[in-house]
């Protein structure tokens, strides 16, 4: 009984086995290499698949998923014969599983190594200067040559990125001197150019000052000439006015009597301030006779205005 417990324990322990062999669930985004005695036999997608007991073996695993790899930093020289430290991270992705087992024994090893000649080749085609600003056209390149090689993989290689650029020390002090001086120098430009548009606005606005001043006093002069002018000719109509109604008054009945009054006024006035303004006094000869100089200034205003014509 016992050797009958035995002989069906170890049945049931080989069911187990065959049947772990025998079937197998794939993973999504997996696919599984079998081989038939030693011969590629076909590729189990992701689902339940049933084996040839010991005739079927799962020679590889290979994942469909896209997968980032670092690649090792190395030592490349620049077109200017400068030495730079570079590394970088490459997105792969399995496209034939069959080509990715047999196309090459280790793609990832493969990739890495082409990578990084390929990256070596790129670096010495530019100058230290531009390697920085030129990355996305390393990257493209990168990406351009690896995919050519790794397409018979079955390998698609889908971007490249540098992450560092290590130059050595003493030119990045020597890059950092020349940034340092190019700031200042655009630094003492900047402070000229603002200088000189100053100096530029406070010219400007003097000559501005000045042409207002200049029209302002030309103004001027034009409004008292204008002025003066009007006076004067206020004045003169003043004048002529005051004259003409003096000569009226003179042929009017009594104008007479009155002039000769204002001549004796105005001339005994006048002598009299004539006294008093100087110490020396030129006396008429007639000086007493006022009638006489009275008289010679009525004749006078006769001859310049004879009495009008008798009706």
């Amino acid at each position: 009984m016992s050797g009958a417990l035995l002989v069906a324990v170890i049945l049931v322990l080989f069911i187990v086995v065959v049947i772990s062999k025998t079937a197998v669930v794939v993973p999504q985004q997996t696919a599984y290499i079998v081989e038939r005695l030693g011969k590629y036999s076909g590729t189990l997608d992701a689902g339940f698949h049933i084996l040839l007991p010991f005739f079927d073996v799962i020679r590889q695993r290979v994942s469909l998923k896209e997968a980032a790899y670092d690649i090792p930093e190395q030592v490349c020289i620049t077109r200017d014969n400068v030495q730079v430290a570079v590394d970088g991270v490459i997105y792969l992705k399995a496209m034939n599983p069959e080509r990715a087992t047999y196309g090459v024994s280790d793609f990832l090893f493969a990739i890495s190594q082409l990578a990084q000649t390929t990256l070596r080749s790129e670096i010495g085609k530019i100058d230290l200067d531009r390697t920085f600003e030129e990355r996305t056209h390393i990257n493209t390149q990168l990406v351009n040559e690896l995919d050519k090689a790794s397409e018979a993989w079955g390998i698609k290689v889908l971007r490249y990125e540098i992450k560092n650029i290590a130059p050595p020390k003493d030119v990045l002090a020597a890059m950092e001197k020349q940034m340092r001086a190019e700031r200042e120098k655009r630094a003492v430009i900047l402070t000229s150019e603002g200088e000189r548009d100053a100096a530029i606005n406070v010219a400007e606005g003097h000559k501005q000052q000045v042409i207002k001043e200049s029209e302002a006093h030309k103004q001027r002069q034009i409004n008292e000439a204008d002025g003066s002018a009007s006076a004067i000719l206020a004045i003169a109509a003043a004048t002529a006015e005051g004259i003409r109604r003096v000569a009226e008054s003179i042929r009017m009945e009594g104008g007479g009597e009155a002039v000769q009054l204002r001549v004796a006024e105005q001339y005994i006035t006048q002598f009299g301030e004539l006294a008093r303004k100087g110490n020396t006094v030129i006396i008429p000869a007639n000086v007493a006779d006022v009638a006489a100089m009275i008289t010679t200034a009525m004749s006078v205003i006769s001859r310049k205005n004879p009495p009008p014509p008798q009706a």
